[in-house]
């Protein structure tokens, strides 16, 4: 059986959570593109190698603590929708992260501050993101 975009996005995402680089690699097209929306702004990854590294620095500042709230598929994207730990007892607010794939191989996330725009990005008709 096929894994589905969904499935894929969320084994990468558990990957992420325990630090499992290798498998987050098997997932990424090597030519890759991670940005919040300028795919030419600095800081914005343009390859497997970037991707990784970006990602093994976020670990590190705040060690993966990071809550899935929710994927949604929208045929070759995916909008994984995400949140920090609360802090004193107020709940972060979710961003989310609208992710397209080719192949089972992830081509390009996009960061998105507010979910509600990835979903409506992705095409997904009548979604909101959790609060």
């Amino acid at each position: 059986m096929t894994e589905t975009n969904v499935e894929a996005a969320r084994r990468g995402f558990e990957a992420a959570l325990q630090g499992d680089l290798d498998a987050i690699g098997e997932l990424l097209d090597p030519e890759v593109k991670w940005h919040g929306g300028d795919p030419t702004a600095e800081g914005s990854c343009q390859n497997r190698d970037q991707a990784l590294r970006f990602i093994r620095q976020a670990q590190a500042l705040r060690g993966g603590q990071i809550e899935l709230v929710d994927v949604v598929g929208a045929g070759d994207k995916v909008v994984v929708i995400m949140r920090r730990p609360s802090e004193g007892g107020t709940p972060a607010k979710p961003v989310a992260n609208l992710t397209t794939l080719r192949d089972g191989k992830v081509v390009e996330m996009v960061h998105y501050p507010n979910p509600d725009e990835a979903l409506a990005t992705a095409g997904v008709p009548g979604q909101e993101a959790s609060r």
